[in-house]
């Protein structure tokens, strides 16, 4: 309760001051759990980072979005629109694509944007060999820069890549390959650090909707409304981000009234706010998911009986009632099951004791086994999870010794294959079937962290990479499943969905793929 007290009168003096009070209807207050760990977006990927991206860095492209049966605005996978490029063309054999920037973009610092912006950030990014990088050699097959990105004239700019490839437009939508201001950023290059990793960890230099103003890692970071932004000026001019690591705390910010916003905050917290009355919870299922990983390489764990034996374990049905109070749902294949491919036809792990007991004998461990399971110190969700595993494991006498761990320390020891079982909760930002797959399961994707290999499976991914035959991707990427439920790499848990807490007068909630809210949609009545 002390500590509870403590984040309100931390939230306290914004709203006692008089020039906050005035523009109340334009300010925004966000309690989350965290702080994005870095500015720049060469920095790896997390729920914060992304959220960051969504609002700071513009895009090329983008999704037309469309309403669904909620009132929520979602994006249209089907229909492409332009962003920072105003029009653009994909070549017919899907080998190159043309931009023609929009003229009258003006970055955050008041710079127009031009064809050079665009060339710096790609070379920036194809030199820091880290997010942009990989797109482009792992999804796009790119091995040389100076033949795969050509500055035709200052408004237009033309990537080629070797071979055809089906995400050769949508690539550009996703929030990871945002342009920077190339004007702001080398007013702060030096020759120890060339491509300015220092200053762009802490500032911002885009073309989107916001500016950061204050970044104070772990405490808050502020949002200020770029007024010139090529889609009009936000309805929110500022929005101050502030980190409360507990979901306790958020909870009681928001029922005090000192946040308007409370993200992530847990099942059981989000079901007893359903009952307050001045408070609306947003929700749609989305595309996280939130699995067991298992080290495939590492005995017992090289055996798919094994594996198999432990998914059969799982009591899905207490899980989505005790834990995540009937908002989440049973994940049943890798792909997402928003996607394009996504099918549930392999999936048939039911709670199933007697079943697993026989898998683990014909593995020859008719007795059982010891292992470890980590998680996050901190998260309560995991925590739940986590228990309920250990004694449904038991019953088929594998023993669990439960870890819990720094997140830090749990990331440094599962990329290096040094625990046997893992949460691991994510999303795959682009809604294509062998994207994902690639992501995760195969066996050169630098997050294959279970150690999962299949010939076959890095064979289909591959061909569904470079192939424009639609058809035969989506039969591709069936058998993908099919393959990968017989194997069974993960223990599959749930995809928990994503819940947003807000006052009332809040309006505007709208999802993207990576999860992140986008201030620009929101708005206060």
């Amino acid at each position: 309760m002390q500590t509870a007290l403590g984040a309100l009168v931390l939230a306290a003096p914004l709203a006692a001051q008089p020039g906050w009070a005035q523009n109340a209807q334009e300010i925004l207050i966000v309690a989350g759990p965290r702080t994005p760990e870095s500015l720049d977006q060469e920095y790896p990927p997390t729920e914060a980072v992304h959220e960051l991206r969504r609002n700071v860095n513009e895009r090329l492209l983008t999704y037309e979005m469309k309403k669904g049966e909620d009132g929520i605005s979602y994006e249209d996978f089907s229909k492409v629109a332009g962003a920072l490029a105003e029009s653009w063309e994909v070549a017919p054999d899907f080998k190159s694509i043309t931009f023609h920037l929009r003229s009258g973009v003006v970055s955050g610092a008041g710079h127009p944007l031009d064809a050079d912006d665009v060339m710096w950030s790609f070379e920036r990014g194809w030199n820091l060999k880290s997010n942009f990088h990989w797109y482009m050699t792992q999804i796009l097959k790119i091995e040389d820069f100076d033949t795969a990105f050509e500055k035709i004239d200052d408004m237009t700019v033309k990537v080629s890549i070797p071979n055809a490839s089906p995400l050769l437009e949508k690539l550009w939508i996703n929030s990871d390959l945002g342009i920077l201001d190339s004007d702001t950023m080398k007013e702060h290059l030096t020759d120890a650090d060339p491509w300015g990793q220092r200053w762009l960890a802490t500032n911002s230099a885009s073309f989107g909707p916001y500016k950061v103003t204050k970044y104070a890692p772990g405490q808050e970071i502020i949002y200020e409304a770029n007024a010139d932004y090529y889609r009009g000026a936000p309805k929110l001019k500022k929005v101050i981000f502030r980190e409360m690591p507990t979901s306790a705390n958020r909870l009681a910010a928001l029922q005090a009234g000192a946040v308007d916003v409370a993200e992530y905050l847990s099942p059981r917290e989000l079901s007893m706010l359903g009952q307050m009355p001045g408070v609306t919870i947003n929700k749609v299922f989305g595309n996280f998911v939130h699995r067991v990983e298992m080290q495939n390489e590492t005995p017992p764990f090289d055996n798919p009986k094994v594996r198999r034996a432990l998914n059969y374990l799982v009591p899905r049905d207490e899980i989505a009632k005790a834990v995540y109070f009937d908002t989440a749902r049973p994940t049943k294949s890798p792909i997402s099951e928003i996607y394009p491919a996504f099918t549930e036809e392999y999936y048939d792990f039911g709670n199933d004791v007697e079943k697993a007991k026989a898998l683990l004998a014909e593995a020859g461990l008719p007795d059982g086994f010891q292992t470890e399971l980590g998680y996050r110190t901190g998260d309560q969700l995991e925590e739940e999870l986590a228990v309920i595993l250990k004694t449904a494991f038991a019953k088929a006498g594998v023993d669990v010794t439960l870890s819990k761990l720094p997140a830090s320390t749990l990331v440094e020891r599962y990329t290096k294959g040094q625990i046997p079982m893992y949460f691991f909760r994510d999303m795959a930002i682009v809604p294509d079937a062998a994207y994902v797959a690639n992501l995760w399961l195969n066996s050169n994707s630098l997050i294959d962290y279970s150690r999962f290999h299949s010939d076959e499976v890095n064979e289909l991914i591959n061909s569904a990479l470079t192939s424009t035959e639609e058809e035969k991707r989506l039969s591709d990427m069936k058998r993908v499943q099919q393959i990968t439920m017989e194997n069974a790499p993960w223990v599959f848990l749930f995809n928990p969905g994503y819940q947003l807490a807000t006052r009332q007068n809040v309006k505007g909630f709208s999802w993207y793929t990576p999860n992140g809210n986008a201030w620009f949609d929101f708005y206060k009545e």
